[in-house]
């Protein structure tokens, strides 16, 4: 981890990928989508920690459906910029039986972490399973995605993204706008 820039030198020298009025715009249309979805239903929405927690929060404002919320918290990543093993830090509710369910997390970059959570809560017999991800990324390295995104806001370049939930090294999290670290 030492040979990662420090956060503040990360950030000065990070590219802008998508800005804040790009990432309220399609926010909007996620949420338009979603309720159109769940007009007629009262799903509960999961948030995947921790990235999902900064999109969860700003699509729920826009939901016009009744709700209910809960989290679960699975990575891969543990402040590194590259995945591992699959950690489950808080499991999934287990009483989903005949409920309609909504995950919100913050990319879908391999898939590998959505794919898991998803196969772990299928198996709870849920009534309907979709899932939400602000960003996807667009992937230039030959990786097979197990899966794809019900609701995707924006995609980005194949490059370590950062903000609207994403982090670099735990930071940056807060930030309106999208960044990518210098290449």
């Amino acid at each position: 981890m030492n040979s990662l820039p420090d956060p503040a030198v990360a950030f000065k020298n990070a590219d802008l990928v998508v800005d804040e009025t790009a990432v309220t715009a399609a926010l909007g249309r996620m949420a338009r989508a979603i309720n159109e979805t769940y007009n007629d239903r009262s799903p509960l929405v999961l948030g995947v920690m921790l990235g999902g927690l900064v999109p969860l929060v700003r699509l729920m404002r826009l939901f016009t459906f009744p709700h209910t919320v809960d989290y679960l918290h699975a990575t891969r990543y543990r402040g590194a910029t590259s995945g591992g093993q699959l950690e489950w830090r808080v499991a999934p509710p287990q009483d989903l039986q005949g409920r309609d369910v909504l995950i919100v997390d913050d990319i879908l970059d391999e898939g590998i972490t959505l794919a898991a959570i998803t196969e772990e809560l299928a198996s709870k017999n849920p009534a309907s399973l979709r899932t939400a991800v602000l960003v996807q990324k667009r992937l230039s390295r030959a990786v097979p995605v197990p899966m794809v995104a019900d609701f995707v806001g924006l995609e980005v370049p194949d490059r370590y993204v950062f903000g609207c939930g994403m982090d670099y090294r735990g930071f940056f999290r807060n930030l309106d706008a999208i960044y990518a670290l210098a290449e």
